[in-house]
């Protein structure tokens, strides 16, 4: 069975792989997300992943804000 832990093949990515395909810092990534401009990421108990189809969408959508209503 070939292995398939690599970042790129993952459905849940970590902040670093986010931050890896994004160009930007593990923290750019929690500030994004705190300031609802990119998806929600789903936490597992204390582990925080985003899902790969998500980031995927959004970021061919243009990086749209994801804040609902006006701020």
């Amino acid at each position: 069975m070939p292995e398939t832990s690599s970042s790129t093949n993952a459905k849940l990515l970590d902040v670093r792989a986010v931050a890896s395909l994004l160009g930007c810092s593990p923290r750019h990534i929690y500030r994004l997300s705190d300031g609802g401009k990119m998806p929600a990421p789903i936490r597992l108990g204390s582990l925080v992943r985003w899902s790969r189809d998500a980031i995927d969408e959004w970021i061919s959508a243009g990086c749209p804000s994801m804040r609902k209503g006006p701020r």
